[in-house]
């Protein structure tokens, strides 16, 4: 009964939408079995909606019905811990955002650094983008940007070139302190997205800074790109 009351109480505090787990409630080992079910009550009485195993929700209802948690929301577990960053928000969700696709996303794609298995909470799909570099709050939207070169051929409702003309204009507003640290990041990406870089930057006119020596000079690089979206292709052995 003592838990079920301190359970009662937190949920009446909490603001509609937030995610709960197990261990927010802070509770023993040994009383975890009580506080299942103590939550599962609440699930049935409407007061909380479960997401996934061991994973719920106070639901905000509106006139238009019940409304989700939101996608950080969902995730906010795999994006934080203990106050440290461990993963963020890329893919189709952050591509859109920044005005490369009007797709909105199916699903949510989080970079991290350690490989995990696609998973799912509810009706979400969560899959995973292992990324070397460590993960900082600052560092996270010149990520996102390499992530979108590096998983340009397959952005939603968009083609390469078009995705190239945002680009150009997303790295013209960087600082040049900004573009070196974008460089610096990019040694942690594959070949292909180095040159990818290289070739944007130099069509926008700004300095490449020693990165055409971090790829082997005779490596082709085969992307679906035109040379009237990026005429500097070439220059950086991209066909």
């Amino acid at each position: 009964m003592i838990i079920a009351k301190q359970v009662k109480q937190k949920i009446e505090t909490i603001p509609e939408g937030v995610v709960l787990g197990i261990k927010d409630f802070q509770v023993e080992t040994q009383y975890e079995s009580t506080l299942v079910k103590a939550l599962n009550r609440l699930v049935q009485q409407g007061d909380l909606e479960r997401l996934s195993k061991g994973k719920y929700y106070k639901p905000k209802r509106t006139i238009f019905g019940q409304l989700k948690p939101s996608e950080t929301e969902i995730a906010k577990d795999l994006l934080e811990r203990n106050g440290e960053i461990i993963g963020y928000i890329t893919g189709t969700t952050a591509f859109s955002a920044m005005g490369l696709t009007t797709q909105i996303a199916s699903s949510t794609m989080i970079g991290t650094n350690k490989y995990r298995r696609p998973i799912k909470r509810d009706e979400y799909k969560i899959s995973f983008l292992v990324q070397e570099n460590q993960i900082t709050e600052k560092n996270i939207p010149l990520l996102r940007i390499l992530d979108a070169l590096r998983l340009i051929r397959v952005i939603p409702a968009t083609t390469p070139d078009e995705c190239i003309v945002v680009m150009q204009r997303t790295l013209a507003r960087l600082s040049e302190e900004e573009r070196k640290e974008l460089i610096a990041l990019s040694k942690g990406y594959t070949p292909y997205v180095r040159a990818l870089l290289g070739a944007v930057l130099e069509s926008i006119g700004t300095g490449t800074y020693g990165l055409k020596e971090s790829l082997n000079g005779v490596s082709t690089y085969k992307l679906p790109i035109s040379i009237q979206a990026l005429p500097t292709m070439k220059n950086w052995n991209i066909v």
